[in-house]
């Protein structure tokens, strides 16, 4: 019985590094991109950074309000948090007139954050089902994935489609965000993965645009031919000196950027069911058109952070992980030995790098072996450790 129950409290060591390495890089991706010191009010509507809510300070019935890293940490310490991963264009709320104290670490702030937009995350509920994350009463394992225009967040059995494999390398926008900008339908077509159920329409629906088509082809090609049998004839002078007019708003038009999104409207390619949540590759952004009228369209719908690479998660959390790499260039153990001498550095170094290689080397004996490390087996380790640097010790003595 006890042999069974120590088998149930070990793991291998490649799980143990395994998971370490997976919090470690989801705690860089949230975290490392925001300051962990200072409240980020001051620097306004911050493009994108974590954000939390507090059930404790403005919980569920009142208002909706979000703070900084730095506020959770010393401003709601102890309190029960809502993790909200990470918000664009948000301004720290800690504080404001939805609390009851004033923030700690920048107490002068206005009123409202007029410009903050809030959703139902912000008590703790997500997906189109409305329920907390983890929720005690979903028995079902299932990956929730965000949505990056209304950064809420969903069930992949709620999306409405097949999750792709390596969707972390992926932006996904929910079928209510595609249904509000339905210009996106069309790109959808060419550029994103493939839908639920079909990438083109059902025949008959196909049938019937080419039918459409071919009718409006047809109205102005009967068209063109009557204007160029009115030249021909002749025709009043003022025909006639409407048709230079005309080249030249023709060329002042071809000059003009043309518009990526018309030409994918009229080009006549491949269809789309429209329904269902789409995943779109990494460099889809670059494909969407930035014409002017096009980026007019953008900023009516809210949408103008889409032709902003910065904008996406993956370029915040490659920020957050070069700071803390550059923050890991700081070796605390190389600053402890600033403060000894030259022969007292050489002894530390060498057994600390002597420690290093051998814990490496025991450690991947068990891994190649497939065997597990158990607590017995690292405090055996160090005994001999201890062991050895008393044997040298008490050589050095004679």
């Amino acid at each position: 019985m006890a042999a069974s129950e120590e088998e149930e409290t070990t793991v291998s060591l490649v799980d143990v590094l395994e998971e370490d390495e997976e919090l470690e890089n989801e705690a860089s991706a949230v975290l490392a991109g925001s300051d962990s010191d200072l409240c980020s009010y001051p620097q306004g509507y911050v493009k994108r950074q974590a954000l939390y809510a507090c059930n404790t300070c403005t919980p569920k019935g009142g208002e909706a309000a979000g703070v900084c890293l730095a506020c959770s940490y010393k401003c709601h310490e102890g309190h029960d948090l809502f993790e909200l991963y990470t918000k664009r264009n948000f301004r720290c709320d800690c504080g404001n007139s939805k609390f009851k104290q004033q923030c700690k670490l920048y107490p002068d702030k206005e009123q409202l954050n007029s410009e903050n937009k809030y959703s139902h995350n912000f008590f703790g509920l997500y997906c189109t089902c409305n329920r907390p994350y983890p929720d005690p009463d979903d028995q079902v394992e299932d990956e929730m994935v965000q949505c990056i225009l209304c950064e809420d967040w969903l069930h992949g059995r709620h999306l409405g489609c097949v999750t792709p494999d390596c969707v972390e390398l992926q932006e996904m926008v929910c079928e209510s965000c595609m249904n509000k900008n339905s210009f996106l339908w069309t790109y959808a077509a060419t550029v994103a993965a493939p839908g639920a159920s079909s990438s083109r329409l059902e025949g008959e629906e196909e049938q019937k645009e080419e039918q459409k088509e071919e009718e409006v082809k047809s109205e102005e090609t009967k068209k063109e031919g009557e204007a160029s049998t009115s030249l021909e004839t002749g025709g009043d002078e003022e025909e006639k000196a409407a048709v230079p007019a005309e080249r030249c708003k023709r060329r002042r038009e071809d000059m003009e950027e043309p518009c990526r999104l018309e030409e994918l409207q009229e080009g006549g390619g491949p269809r789309r069911v429209q329904r269902g949540a789409v995943f779109w590759p990494a460099t889809w952004r670059t494909k969407l058109c930035s014409c002017v009228s096009c980026q007019r369209c953008y900023a009516a719908n809210g949408v103008g952070f889409l032709l902003d690479e910065s904008d996406t998660v993956l370029a915040y959390e490659t920020k957050g992980q070069r700071s803390e790499e550059a923050q890991r260039g700081h070796d605390p153990l190389m600053s402890a030995l600033d403060n000894l001498n030259r022969v007292q550095q050489l002894e530390i170094i060498h057994g600390y790098n002597d420690m290093k290689t051998e814990l490496k080397d025991f450690l991947q004996s068990f891994a190649a072996e497939g065997k597990v490390v158990t607590p017995d087996d690292i405090r055996r380790f160090f005994e001999q450790q201890q062991s050895r640097k008393r044997r040298r010790a008490d050589g050095q003595m004679f």
